[in-house]
């Protein structure tokens, strides 16, 4: 997930994607990363039969740099769009 302008990451697993997107754009819990820096707009997901594999994926992600998310982003979404709608 990320803002308008693209400039805050988040990396994130759940069980059911379409429903924690709505949750982060109706900012359930307002203290939390996603609604204090208004990251409402899914730029890249992926998909996994397994949740110890999601769960060690996205420790893998959160672990990289900066650049490396940027450059996955790009490698399926070169112009930022929303996929919320391939949900």
């Amino acid at each position: 997930m990320t803002d308008k302008n693209n400039t805050t990451l988040y990396v994130g697993v759940t069980a059911n994607l379409e429903r924690r997107v709505k949750e982060h754009r109706c900012k359930n819990n307002p203290k939390s990363f996603t609604a204090r820096y208004n990251l409402d707009k899914l730029v890249y997901f992926e998909s996994h039969q397994m949740i110890g594999d999601a769960i060690g994926r996205e420790k893998q992600l959160k672990a990289g740099s900066r650049a490396k998310k940027i450059a996955l982003i790009e490698s399926i979404n070169p112009e930022w769009l929303d996929l919320c709608n391939e949900l």
